[in-house]
């Protein structure tokens, strides 16, 4: 049977534009794995990492019109919001390339013999080292910085992994290119160009996941593509460690006091937030908790303003467009639920912005209303208006992981006054990132950043963005007893390659 072709769609008007691959058959798939398991021992010098990963930004940035003509081509974002998000990777790269060269993810800990302890101590000397061949799965909603140049793969790569990518459906084009581009950086620094693989198809990502010589794997899509890979890495003969981002509702509690402060600019706020990118964000605030009365009021006013001003917008693909008019027209059915601005078509291949209301109450108890407490990918937001806290404290109990929970406090709520700590420490165990009187869309890449959360926001404790992120692709090793000779530089007590290390109970920088 003659492999699938592979085509760039353009989601503007559901045509396919060009073949731009063939579905990788299962013996692709196994060459792919085994040639970047293969290249594994090129990744060992860490000069060459960091110098790898910048030469990577750079040929990247070096082609920035054609990717972002190719990316908008088959996406739709825009090239403002491309661009942004390629200087971003690029960024992204670099800074792993600082981290490898610090040294300070290696974990360092050396202990010398100590007779005197209870048990003794002998001679112990730990760090971590790479796991092996990671398989990345790319998001759609973020073409370049969650895709084949993106965090899961930067971070791998810093860690000394190789890489086999399953490239999105949504911009296969695309990643083909940025592959391209990453295996030139390699050959610039004598790294064989199997250290990044690219694969496509559904089966595809299946054989991936399955491979013996993969021994991680990073993912960030929906809950049920994410789970059935999640319980396939779990199901192997060898499990392995899978990091999945597979969904968040990134809920946002209004204080009454807030609303009757800045109503009108929570409202502005929370518009921009939930329709940016139309809606295509992970982190987009899909549940909103707000007074009900007229502080409220002032609210959903604003909201409805700024919302209705929103123009319609094109989504990845069209099953994505199907699957947003089909669940807002099924959750706006539901009863008490109303539509101040109607979320649905747009138009043959556009979506309309729009959100709905509910009475907090309706979704304190499991019910039909439990459909409201699911993410919907798109330009639409749930504002529940609550009588009293022990509405929100109901609401917020039933809630599952997420990414992001923020709150908008008053001006002497933030200061200490009233609920306002009460409330962050409510939200603290439902995501991974809490924030006071901001919005959640925008995800910083620096070093404190944590971008996970609690299941099915991911499903791991790891975070995919930020300097830690490379903590996935590693483990601990310790030698005990081992002469000078055989120990790994990192181990020798001269510390011959600089670098920061916990040596006999002491930090030294």
């Amino acid at each position: 049977m003659a492999a699938a072709p592979v085509w760039s769609v353009d989601p503007r008007t559901g045509k396919q534009r060009e073949q731009v691959a063939v579905e990788a058959t299962a013996q692709e798939v196994d060459a792919a794995v085994r040639a970047a398991h293969e290249a594994r021992d090129a990744l060992t010098d860490r000069t060459v990492r960091a110098a790898f990963l910048r030469s990577a930004a750079d040929e990247l940035k070096a082609a920035r019109d054609r990717l972002v003509e190719a990316a908008d081509a088959e996406t739709a974002l825009g090239p403002v919001r491309l661009n942004g998000e390629l200087a971003r990777t690029c960024y992204q790269l670099r800074a792993f390339a600082g981290i490898v060269e610090e040294g300070a993810f290696l974990d360092v800990v050396i202990d010398h013999p100590d007779d005197t302890a209870t048990p003794p101590v002998p001679d112990l000397r730990r760090y971590k080292i790479p796991l092996g061949v990671v398989a990345v799965y790319s998001a759609s909603n973020f073409p370049f910085a969650f895709s084949v140049a993106g965090g899961d793969t930067a971070s791998a790569l810093a860690a000394g992994c190789p890489v086999v990518v399953k490239a999105h459906p949504d911009h296969p084009g695309l990643s083909e290119l940025v592959a391209k581009v990453l295996r030139r950086a390699a050959a610039r620094h004598g790294v064989p160009e199997g250290v990044l693989g690219l694969v496509h198809g559904f089966e595809a990502g299946l054989e991936l996941i399955r491979h013996p010589l993969v021994a991680a794997a990073g993912f960030t899509g929906s809950v049920r593509g994410g789970r059935a890979l999640f319980d396939a890495a779990a199901a192997r003969p060898v499990p392995i460690p899978f990091h999945g981002e597979l969904g968040s509702l990134n809920p946002v509690v209004v204080t009454e006091a807030a609303a009757a402060e800045r109503g009108e600019a929570i409202g502005a706020g929370l518009a921009g937030s939930m329709t940016l990118g139309v809606g295509q964000f992970c982190v987009k605030p899909g549940l909103v908790l707000a007074p009900a009365g007229e502080a409220g009021d002032a609210l959903v006013k604003s909201l409805t303003a700024a919302v209705s001003d929103t123009d319609a917008g094109v989504l990845l693909d069209h099953r994505m467009r199907d699957n947003f008019v089909a669940g807002v027209a099924e959750r706006g059915e539901l009863p008490d639920v109303e539509s101040p601005v109607t979320p649905g078509a747009g138009g043959e291949h556009t979506v309309s912005a729009g959100f709905l209301t509910v009475p907090a109450g309706r979704l304190a108890e499991e019910g039909e209303h439990d459909l409201l407490l699911e993410e919907c990918f798109g330009p639409v937001t749930v504002v529940a208006r609550y009588q009293d806290d022990a509405e929100v404290r109901a609401v917020l109990s039933r809630l599952p992981g997420n990414l992001t929970a923020t709150v908008q406090l008053s001006d002497a709520e933030a200061a200490g006054e009233g609920r306002g700590a009460e409330l962050v420490q409510e939200l603290t165990p439902l995501a991974g990132r809490v924030l006071v009187n901001g919005w959640p869309t925008g995800v910083a890449v620096a070093p404190a950043q944590h971008h996970g959360g609690p299941y099915p926001a991911t499903t791991s404790t790891s975070t995919s963005v930020g300097g830690t992120a490379i903590e996935r692709w590693l483990r601990p090793v310790v030698y005990q007893g081992t002469p000078e000779a055989l120990l790994p530089a990192e181990l020798k007590d001269g510390n011959p390659l600089g670098l920061p290390r916990r040596f006999n109970g002491g930090l030294e920088l």
